[in-house]
């Protein structure tokens, strides 16, 4: 008799949305909408709620020395300052990915590339929100001419830079000295994508089939006409 316990099928994330009964919109922010769903789990209900969120891009940027372009930033809802990977929500409509990771590149370090390929795609927190990010590996950096262009925004008035060698920033990952997950993912795929001479990057338009499921699904929080 097979487990029921036990999964024998291909290890590999796939849809399969559970019935919702009822839903309710509970908030309608800048950024995200929270939404509680009455979800029917067989022999079971329960309420579970949801952070649409439109989704985001990060960007590892290596320069020809193999070190890491990190940004410090202040992150308002864990009270303090972060190392992290320049990134960007999804919230441009109609600009694709990639643009928008070169655009939060340029806009957050004051970089161009003109190498890129994708590393790593994750759920920060499925428990809870839809948040899907990819990650980019950034190469044949530049610095911009004149310099890291102005976006109004508060958090990013002063973001200081520092590179790291990639070896340094893996161990300062596991020494759990830096935190951000888009930094965390990021800084360990590229470091393991490198030792197996970078065979398993994929190309900068690769599929995204996570984001493909959450926008079929509708779960995303598409950006409105106007902004967010």
């Amino acid at each position: 008799m097979t487990d029921p316990e036990e999964w024998t099928g291909a290890v590999a994330d796939a849809a399969g949305a559970l019935p919702v009964r009822d839903r309710a919109v509970r908030f309608e922010g800048h950024v995200w909408s929270i939404i509680t769903e009455e979800v029917d789990f067989g022999s079971a209900t329960a309420h579970r709620d949801v952070i649409h969120h439109p989704g985001a891009v990060a960007v590892i940027a290596l320069d020809d020395a193999d070190r890491v372009l990190l940004i410090r930033q202040y992150r308002h809802p864990v009270g303090g300052y972060l190392f992290e990977a320049p990134a960007g929500l999804l919230d441009a409509a109609g600009e694709p990915p990639r643009e928008t990771a070169a655009r939060e590149l340029a806009e957050e370090s004051g970089y161009s590339a003109t190498d890129w390929h994708v590393l790593v795609d994750l759920y920060t927190s499925p428990g809870g929100s839809s948040e899907a990010i990819r990650v980019y590996l950034a190469r044949g950096l530049t610095p911009l001419a004149d310099g890291r262009p102005s976006t109004g925004e508060a958090e990013e008035a002063h973001l200081p830079r520092v590179w790291v060698d990639l070896d340094e920033a893996r161990d300062l990952v596991l020494a759990g000295r830096i935190g951000s997950p888009t930094a965390v993912a990021g800084i360990l795929a590229a470091w393991t994508a490198r030792a197996s001479g970078w065979a398993s990057i994929r190309p900068s338009d690769a599929p995204w089939e996570a984001r493909d499921r959450l926008l079929a699904a509708d779960r995303v929080r598409l950006p409105r006409p106007g902004g967010a």
